[in-house]
């Protein structure tokens, strides 16, 4: 099969360069010096098609591929000069043809993009959507994974240059600020005229220059003019074919644009597996919000209450219904006013089912080891409620003033009832529920004074409420004994035991800053910041007696009642300056910290002062390649959850005990990236190198007995650095018009800490042996993809990757080769498909399973109508179940997993587009 796959590769690549000759040249200025990013196009004056296009390197040279013996017009554009345009006709050989550009009338964007594929435009790369469209894409990421230079990843995460996109705006507006996924996956492909990545993103012109927006990329999408001031979009409807379970679809999709006001309308109810977001997505979308202390030096995270319930893997499970809708708008009260924001409401209904196998190996002290392995039945039902809200107001009378403000709300209620049967422990029985509630707000004010002075003020709150409740029923609770209080009933009589928790956090972030500009090429930064927080831990353990009796546990190393109180004010100094190609950004930030919990009747305070240095450095080696360096020093602070001395758990298995007296941590980051985009071959590379090392880190101190873990947080000492190394890099490039080529490798090493309990006599853990146990992993990640795009032929796109998890107990080896399938013929059908293929096993083969997938979509729609049919199959090959593997730093547990996946669906389904 690979084989017929590579002849047929290289037959299609041997034709499209077999027919073609060599027609290459310059364009340089009248005095001779060559122009770099000019565009270059050659129309067919016989079919008016534009055979082939093109970008000059640095030296303004240009390559185009054409027919031999046939005429053209060569056209030639440069933003402040005449556009060149003139009639060749080709040989049968190589061709040199020179392009002299005169000073003239600057062009605007339209005349300079106009039937150019791929054209630059200052830090603006420009693509025009129907040059790479082949008929069967149907929405954004379809389109996105043709243009060079851009990759859409599973989790519908758009990657530029190696770097995550960060927001996407349709015609200038936020589409749902803070989630690409939501874009990718809904913005219909035939609406789209522009694609703009605009690298070096600010959306703060007082700042632009200031700050170092290397990494920042967002993406603008520009409309076809058919698409503006009418309503777009269209509206699904689906229904299972040939099963017995009932299956159904319904997907509206309705936007609408103009300069004034925008309006886009999403909604998705279906038991098919289709999910715009999961609750991961819902967890981590931050509304985008920025992490405007990145600069200060100090690390103080809050941390999730979640409970740890279970996430779906690769969208897939059991069985899944899904209900989603969602709604953003934008309105332009003024020209200086913006008003903006979005509604998601998103419900779930899941059955999970996984099956695992465990192992660990424990050297025990008198120098023997022992093996244990646990195998293991879940089945897990979810629901779940979740809904955001974000209101935004942007004000900018003027260049010289800002002003912002932001409030993102998020509701939840999730419900997890799971049945486990262990081979170690019997079968347990556990309810988790939870109903978290935060709002973040966030004002922003930048003022402009004049050229010299700028100023900018910026505030975040965070308000959230968490309260987990965890229920167990099991045959005997493994920690009993260290749970003054609990009544053990004696044999044959099962625990029931649960436990509340209430977590309030109220966390300001405030910061001030002055930059002065020293000369048009350096400033100073002046940082004046505060960091404060103020949390609230209450929890409290009952169980449930045989007779149906509560008996709640007072003691007070089972309860909690916790107040915390973190200050950090810091001032900063930066010096941004720039010298030929290279700019540096030298500074450093002195903190007072004072830290204050009160718990069991006492206060403990903490007060002490850092200074933390960092480092960023730039060496731009020509317009689009760049090398970046990145070092910080930061003090990384636990929030009030490890401070709570009582006992917690949230599983039958794992029981936690925190401690007031715990320090903070430093760390230090050295990072290395390398980028190059070569307009003129389509090349892009990327590679990016770091190190971190963690000092005093806190760390798990844990008795592990079987399955069981009893554990403590504890800085470690020093002389045991956490540590980590990672590197990565990409190769991409497009050529001759019709093919993509992409590979990629990454590697991770890491080593960790932890301080392990060995059991003795007694039920109590404080006084046991202990030993530092030291766990290293190294990850590889190897990935090959090619892909073609021709407009009538069909397009083949060829993946591999191969993983290897090496974690020194044991060797896990992934294959995944992947081929998907694009074919667009008769002027009205569409096919699709795509396999995919996974084997994995471990270095002794105790391990080995195979699986695959298989989708197909055959669609139908005459030109120009607005109807479509589309008869679609997922999981066509009726696979049960995937497989992943996982490593557990501490105790170096390996664990197996078996997934139980949604059966064989195939879906007829009706779209009408307006």
């Amino acid at each position: 099969m690979k084989k017929i796959f590579f002849i047929l590769i290289m037959a299609l690549t041997s034709s499209a360069f077999s027919q073609n000759i060599r027609f290459e040249g310059t364009v340089k200025d009248t005095t001779g010096v060559g122009l770099e990013m000019a565009n270059i196009m050659a129309v067919n004056q016989q079919t008016k098609a534009m055979d082939a296009y093109a970008i000059t390197n640095d030296a303004g040279k240009f390559i185009l591929n054409l027919k031999p013996n046939t005429a053209y017009t060569l056209k030639v554009s440069y933003i402040g000069f005449q556009t060149f345009e003139k009639s060749v006709t080709t040989g049968t050989t190589t061709m040199n043809y020179p392009v002299v550009l005169k000073e003239g009338t600057q062009l605007n964007e339209v005349e300079i993009v106009h039937e150019m594929p791929v054209s630059v435009s200052g830090d603006t790369i420009i693509y025009n959507s129907d040059s790479f469209t082949n008929g069967t894409e149907r929405k954004l990421e379809d389109v996105l994974k043709k243009l060079p230079g851009v990759e859409v990843n599973k989790d519908g995460e758009i990657e530029v240059e190696g770097k995550k996109v960060q927001k996407v705006m349709v015609e200038g507006k936020d589409f749902f600020d803070g989630d690409t996924k939501l874009a990718t996956k809904n913005i219909p492909a035939d609406a789209l005229d522009k694609i703009q990545v605009l690298r070096n993103y600010n959306e703060v012109s007082n700042l632009k220059g200031l700050e170092n927006n290397e990494e920042s990329i967002a993406l603008n999408i520009k409309l076809k003019e058919g698409k503006k001031n009418f309503w777009f979009g269209d509206m699904t409807a689906g229904i299972g074919v040939g099963m017995e379970d009932a299956r159904y679809i319904v997907n509206p999709k309705l936007f609408y644009y103009n300069p004034k006001y925008s309006l886009n309308v999403i909604g998705n109810v279906n038991n098919i597996g289709e999910l715009p977001l999961t609750a991961q997505d819902y967890f981590k979308f931050t509304g985008g919000f920025k992490n405007m202390m990145r600069k200060g030096g100090s690390s103080f995270n809050v941390v999730s209450n979640d409970l740890g319930i279970m996430g779906l893997r690769n969208n897939q499970a059991a069985n899944i219904e899904s209900t989603f809708g969602a709604a953003n708008f934008s309105f332009n009260p003024s020209k200086a006013w913006t008003l903006s924001g979005f509604g998601i409401l998103l419900g779930n209904k899941t059955e999970i089912e996984n099956s695992t196998v465990s192992n660990r190996v424990d050297n025990l002290p008198d120098g023997s080891s022992q093996t244990i392995t646990e195998t293991r039945e879940d089945f897990t039902r979810q629901k779940s409620n979740q809904v955001l809200f974000k209101l935004s107001s942007s004000y900018v009378p003027s260049e010289k003033k800002h002003f912002d403000y932001d409030a993102l709300i998020k509701i939840s209620d999730q419900k997890e009832n799971t049945s486990v049967f262990s081979s170690l422990l019997s079968d347990i029985y556990s309810a988790k529920k939870q109903n978290p509630f935060s709002i973040n707000q966030n004002i922003n004010y930048y003022y402009t004074l004049n050229d010299k002075h700028v100023f900018g003020f910026e505030m975040q709150h965070l308000y959230q409420n968490e309260d987990p409740f965890y229920n167990a029923n099991l045959e005997t609770l493994p920690f009993a004994p260290l749970l003054t209080g609990y009544v053990n009933e004696g044999a044959g009589v099962r625990d029931d035991v649960t436990q509340k928790r209430f977590v309030q956090t109220n966390k300001v972030d405030t910061k001030f800053d002055y930059y002065y500009m020293v000369t048009p090429k350096s400033n100073i930064n002046l940082t004046l910041g505060n960091t404060y927080s103020y949390q609230n831990f209450d929890s409290s353990i009952f169980q449930i007696l045989n007779n149906g009796t509560q008996n709640n546990l007072t003691d007070p190393t089972t309860v909690n009642d916790v107040n915390y109180a973190f200050n950090d004010v810091f001032l900063g100094l930066h010096y941004k300056f720039m010298t030929g190609k290279f700019t540096f950004n030298p500074g450093f930030s002195v903190h007072q910290y004072n830290t204050n919990d009160v718990q069991l009747g006492t206060s403990n305070k903490q007060s002490f002062n850092r200074i933390l240095p960092d480092v960023y450095a730039l060496w731009q080696i020509k317009k689009s390649e760049t090398l970046t360096y990145n070092y910080s020093l930061s003090n990384n602070f636990t929030d009030i959850n490890k401070l709570a001395q009582g006992y917690v758990f949230s599983n039958y298995n794992s029981l936690f005990s925190g401690n007031r007296f715990l320090e903070n941590s430093t760390s230090q980051v050295h990072s290395l990236r390398y980028f190059k985009y070569n307009m003129f071959n389509f090349e892009n590379i990327f590679a990016n190198i770091s190190y971190t090392k963690q000092l005093e880190a806190i760390k798990n101190r844990a008795l592990l007995v079987g399955v069981n873990q009893i554990s403590s947080a504890v800085n470690i000492n020093s002389a045991f650095a956490d540590e980590t190394l990672s590197a990565n890099g990409n190769y991409g490039r497009s050529f001759a018009k019709y093919y993509k080529a992409n590979a990629r490798a990454g590697v991770n090493w890491s080593k960790f800490n932890n301080i392990r309990v060995f059991p003795d006599s007694d039920s109590d853990p404080n006084n046991n042996p202990t030993e530092i146990q030291t766990t290293e992993s190294v990850s590889q990640n190897y990935g090959l993809s090619f892909s073609t795009n021709y407009k009538t032929l069909p397009n083949l796109t060829l993946g591999y990757n191969f993983t290897i998890n090496d974690n020194f107990s044991d060797v896990i080896y992934v294959d995944s080769p992947t081929v998907t399938l694009e074919y667009y013929f008769l002027e009205a059908f569409s096919f699709v498909s795509e396999y995919s293929y996974f084997h994995n096993r471990n270095k002794s083969e105790t391990i080995n399973s195979e699986y695959d997938f298989l989708t197909a979509s055959l669609m139908y729609q005459k030109k120009d109508s607005k109807w479509e049919w589309k008869l679609s199959g997922t999981n066509l090959l009726d696979t049960k179940s995937l497989d992943t593997n996982s490593f557990s730093q501490l105790g170096g547990t390996s664990t197996f997993s078996s997934y139980r996946v949604q059966p064989r669906f195939v879906i007829l389904s009706l779209k009408y587009r307006l």
